[in-house]
């Protein structure tokens, strides 16, 4: 399809009075005649239709056939009138521009009330007319429209006049896409124009139509009109490849095609043999096209290790155009059952259409003789969509999407989701540069994928959206919460970008009330607090300025910037003592001999050191070796340290706990805790268990493996007691999904690189929750012999 210009064609008669003189019939004069059509029309009730509208009466009567000319031309009428005397910068009158622009809306398939508000679209900015005047004439409809295209003057707005008629048509469009219909069809005539603009107004205008006017249009699926404002772009912003690009497209055309017309014939005759009714046509590519494909093949090395060059079926695709859904799929049938489809290229936008409404099955052949043809199949009615986007679905109609809304409906022309995100955001920016920059960004994609909750919901997002674009579009909320995501049932990085089709989870900190961590999108998997003496959970830490570094929606990158500017950094406060009010554990004194804590069966003054590498606190199992100097060490029945003891000849000594030995200085534990890697984790976590009056004699923090981290804590407990009160404050620290007793690593202690311990945590206290949904009651350790440790 191409839109032609909107001015009638030189040398061509468009009324009855451009043909030359008729033979007046039954010898009526000419003024007599005259006289007799008007009453002819004035008894009718119908209007003479102007000269210059009869062009754009034929076009538009093609798909409006009962269209009312009458409002059309009364539209004209004014608008003729109100620009009298303007001159273009071509030197043609004034009213040519609206006739141009109308007549591009026409061949789109526009209704009436767009081609009137387009016929009067300049009329308030640019002459005496006011919108009062146009909607008392047209109704208020055609004054909404008008207003919506209607640039905001800078003696107002200075510099930011621009950003914000942007604005104001956006906001417009989201309850009348036509706003920006006009506005695309008066920047495409605008663009054909250009050339008597001064060179840097031309580079201005384009730039701002390649940034902001061209994406709209894709999102809008306007493609012929898209594709036209590309091919002018690119003449204006690189006119030496332009040049080169319709050198090779005039080359091609004049030579027979022969590849693609040949196979247009061979698969017309293979689709009627088998009985699927088709019509079969070369489709060209247009000038922008064909230079993507180009870069394509030149970045590409041939066999021969060169770039390549064009190839004839590099000029254009075949389209296949069939009655019915199903016929699509037959097609594709034949199409993959004669010729050998390339894998990789087959893309089913009938099943999921494009976010633009788009549909049509994409394939790719490999030909007898080695050429790759791309083939399109879509039915009529795809076609018609796939051509002229949104206008083919037809002017809105308020009364019936009030009276037919359905949730699941995603094709409503008047707020297409895209739309109503960039709605969202735009309101969160009054200054004009911030919106402008944030827009543009917004527009910058030259698609959009779709993602799935583990909940079931659908979220629309830009391509190289990350995880944390998809937390925020969830939410502002989930989005400052947010400490991690799973993505088709993995762990993963907010930073990780997301493919079409990915299944998201969102992991967020507690609110306010809860305990752990939250899975935003996700059915059923939401934490929730487990105990009665939860204590009140911390502040969020919320996002790191970091995240700006890979948030790539403007909504996340707002809201991010925002709670950054409300939240100025500060350094975190970390307690390693007890909170007020608690007694202070008695200080570790080495010098100082402690009453045994252990009796050794057979040797009751036998000196006794409990083991730090597995740091056994009552009531866990133990066994005692002997070592130098005649001391008994106490490990954990389990821990490969004594495993090694053992195998080395050192038999294993009866030992049991004494109730009235514990040391002065208190038990020490070492603790091993894993959790999503976020900001102010370790902070937290120190907090929590200081606040449960126990001292931290040592921390390790490994570095981050993907989006885990392990810290690893030695502490003194004051009694044995403790150690359950102090694991559940550390499960309850947002974030930390499994508290653990390690014991030593095998072979050592030694480390992987990277900082991973060899061994993962052995069968020592396991919280009885997972990274799905968790209880926060602690169930206590269990020893490899079986006996539960001390009760939470």
């Amino acid at each position: 399809m191409s839109i032609e210009a909107g001015q009638p064609l030189a040398g061509q008669p468009t009324t009855a009075r451009q043909t030359g003189p008729r033979r007046p019939l039954g010898g009526l004069g000419r003024a007599a005649l005259g006289r007799a059509g008007r009453a002819a029309l004035l008894a009718t009730g119908r209007q003479p239709v102007p000269d210059a509208l009869e062009p754009l009466v034929r076009v538009h009567r093609e798909h409006h056939p009962q269209a009312d000319l009458g409002l059309l031309a009364r539209a004209y009428r004014l608008a003729e009138a109100s620009h009298r005397g303007q001159k273009r910068k071509s030197g043609e009158p004034y009213i040519t521009h609206p006739l141009a622009v109308t007549m591009i809306l026409a061949q789109l398939g526009a209704g009436t009330t767009t081609l009137v508000a387009s016929l009067l679209h300049d009329t308030v900015e640019d002459t005496e007319l006011t919108l009062e005047q146009v909607g008392s004439g047209f109704g208020p409809e055609v004054a909404y429209l008008v207003d919506g295209v209607t640039k905001l003057e800078k003696v107002d707005f200075g510099a930011a006049a621009e950003a914000e008629t942007f604005r104001k048509m956006l906001v417009a469009t989201g309850d009348d896409v036509r706003v920006m219909v006009i506005k695309l069809a008066d920047r495409l005539h605008n663009m054909r124009t250009i050339r008597h603009m001064k060179p840097a107004s031309q580079v201005r205008i384009a730039k701002v139509t390649r940034d902001v006017l061209i994406p709209l249009a894709e999102r809008l699926g306007i493609q012929v009109l898209k594709a036209e404002l590309e091919d002018i772009v690119f003449a204006t912003l690189h006119p030496e490849e332009y040049a080169r690009t319709r050198s090779l497209m005039a080359g091609h055309e004049a030579e027979p095609d022969a590849v693609l017309d040949p196979f247009a014939r061979l698969l017309g005759r293979q689709l009627a043999e088998a009985g699927v009714a088709a019509e079969v046509a070369v489709r060209p590519r247009h000038c922008v096209s064909l230079h993507r494909v180009l870069l394509k093949r030149a970045a590409a090395p041939g066999p021969d290790g060169r770039p390549q060059g064009p190839q004839p079926a590099d000029f254009g695709r075949l389209l296949v155009v069939v009655e019915e859904n199903a016929d699509c799929y037959a097609v594709l049938g034949e199409l993959h059952t004669c010729w050998t489809p390339l894998p990789g290229e087959f893309k089913d936008f009938v099943a999921a259409p494009k976010f633009n409404l788009y549909q049509s099955l994409h394939t790719a052949v490999a030909l007898s003789g080695g050429a790759v043809v791309e083939v399109l199949v879509r039915t009529r009615r795809m076609h018609e969509v796939a051509e002229t986007g949104v206008v083919a679905l037809g002017d809105p109609d308020p009364a019936a999407a009030a009276q037919d809304a359905d949730e699941l409906d995603r094709t409503d022309p008047a707020r297409p989701g895209w739309l109503s995100r960039l709605l969202e955001w735009q309101q969160e920016t009054p200054d004009p540069d911030a919106f402008w920059s944030a827009l543009t960004a917004d527009l910058a994609g030259d698609r959009e994928i779709t993602v799935v909750t583990e909940g079931g919901e659908t979220l629309q997002l830009r391509a190289g959206a990350t995880c944390v674009d998809a937390a925020y579009l969830l939410g502002e909320e989930t989005g400052h919460r947010c400490i991690g995501a799973r993505v088709n049932g993995r762990l993963t990085a907010l930073s990780t970008v997301l493919h079409d089709g990915d299944r998201i989870a969102v992991l967020t900190e507690t609110a306010p009330a809860g305990t752990g961590p939250r899975t935003a999108g996700s059915a059923g998997s939401a934490a929730t607090a487990g105990s009665a003496e939860a204590s009140e959970a911390s502040e969020p830490s919320g996002p790191a300025p970091e995240w700006l570094a890979f948030a790539r929606t403007p909504a996340a990158r707002l809201a991010i910037e925002r709670w950054l500017a409300d939240h100025p950094a500060r350094l975190p406060v970390v307690r390693t003592g007890p909170a007020g009010g608690q007694p202070a554990p008695v200080a570790h004194r080495t010098a100082e001999r402690r009453p045994a804590p252990v009796v050794v069966d057979g040797q009751p003054g036998a000196a006794v050191r409990l083991a730090r590498c597995c740091t056994p606190v009552p009531p866990d199992e133990v066994a005692g070796y002997p070592i130098r100097g005649g001391a008994v060490a106490v490990h954990r029945t389990g821990c490969p340290a004594g495993e090694r003891m053992r195998e080395a000849g050192r038999g294993a000594l009866e030992v049991h706990w004494h109730a009235a030995g514990t040391p002065a200085a208190g038990y020490r534990a070492t603790l091993l805790a894993e959790a999503l890697n976020r900001p102010r984790l370790l902070a937290d976590l120190t907090a929590a268990i200081s606040a449960e009056g126990v001292g931290i004699v040592s921390a390790e923090v490994e570095p981050p493996q993907e989006l885990r981290v392990r810290h690893t804590y030695t502490v003194e407990l004051p009694e044995p007691a403790a150690l359950p009160a102090v694991m559940r404050a550390m499960l309850k620290v947002s974030g930390v999904y499994d508290v653990s007793r390690p014991h030593a690593p095998e072979g050592g202690g030694a480390r992987r690189p990277g900082g991973n311990r060899d061994d993962r945590p052995a069968p020592g206290v396991r919280p009885s929750w997972g990274i799905h949904g968790r209880s926060a009651a602690f169930t206590g350790h269990r020893s490899p012999g079986g006996t539960r440790g001390p009760e939470g």
